[in-house]
């Protein structure tokens, strides 16, 4: 309304419907402008359980060591299985059983 006429400026008309989808989507929002603020800000390591970041570059960096370890155990191992096999005479024996065509050398006559 305005103050000095008394004629009406904008008019609503609400309902259930309107004010529960409008409702929803601000909550909707908010959530979202909350979860991204947390997650791309340095407030996520105020989150309990979340850790420093130094502990998580420490962590990644252990993993890796770790899984490089197996890698080289898994290796290692299977290396000295070859050389049991080969000591012990259980060595497979893999036959070329394919044909070569070698052309015969050229006869050189004097």
């Amino acid at each position: 309304m305005n103050d000095d006429t008394y004629e009406e400026v904008v008019t609503f008309k609400l309902n259930r419907l309107s004010v529960y989808i409008a409702l929803c989507t601000i909550f909707v929002v908010l959530v979202g402008l909350t979860v991204a603020l947390i997650v791309f800000t340095p407030l996520k390591y105020y989150i309990p359980g979340y850790g420093s970041q130094a502990e998580r570059r420490e962590m990644v960096q252990l993993k890796i060591r770790a899984d490089s370890l197996e890698t080289q155990i898994r290796q290692k191992q299977i290396y000295w299985d070859n050389v049991k096999n080969v000591l012990s005479g259980k060595v497979p024996e893999n036959l070329d059983t394919t044909q070569l065509n070698v052309p015969e050398g050229e006869k050189i006559e004097d």
